[in-house]
């Protein structure tokens, strides 16, 4: 197995709103795990990677920040904002990777989306 990062947590003060924000935005299928405080989030096929990562010298962004591939970066941010969320930064196109767009959730949790250019 490689070396990768294969799964996330979003902190959450109110996490059953924040469950509904996610699963709002991006229809992910998150359901709560036994009878813990811990949501379970299913965003694709289990046994898939699906997952990269990157390192950056700080700047305005002093986080780990989650970055979720969409089909319309433009789209997801109106879908964001229509859902409590608020755009941070973008949308832009980055040369050579995409239209990035980075933005909260309802608890400000920065999160990033992103429509890759095709490989």
């Amino acid at each position: 197995m490689p070396n990768r990062v294969i799964h996330f947590e979003i902190p959450a003060e109110d996490p059953e709103k924040i469950v509904k924000f996610y699963q709002e935005v991006f229809d992910w299928k998150i359901k709560r795990w036994e009878d813990q405080d811990y949501w379970l989030v299913d965003n694709g096929k289990m046994g898939e990677y699906g997952i990269g990562g990157a390192i950056y010298k700080k700047d305005w962004m002093t986080t780990v920040v989650n970055t979720v591939g969409v089909d319309d970066v433009d789209a997801y941010v109106e879908k964001v904002k229509a859902a409590g969320g608020e755009l941070v930064r973008g949308p832009m196109e980055i040369p050579k990777v995409g239209r990035h767009a980075v933005l909260k959730d309802p608890e400000g949790t920065l999160f990033g989306i992103i429509k890759p250019l095709p490989m």
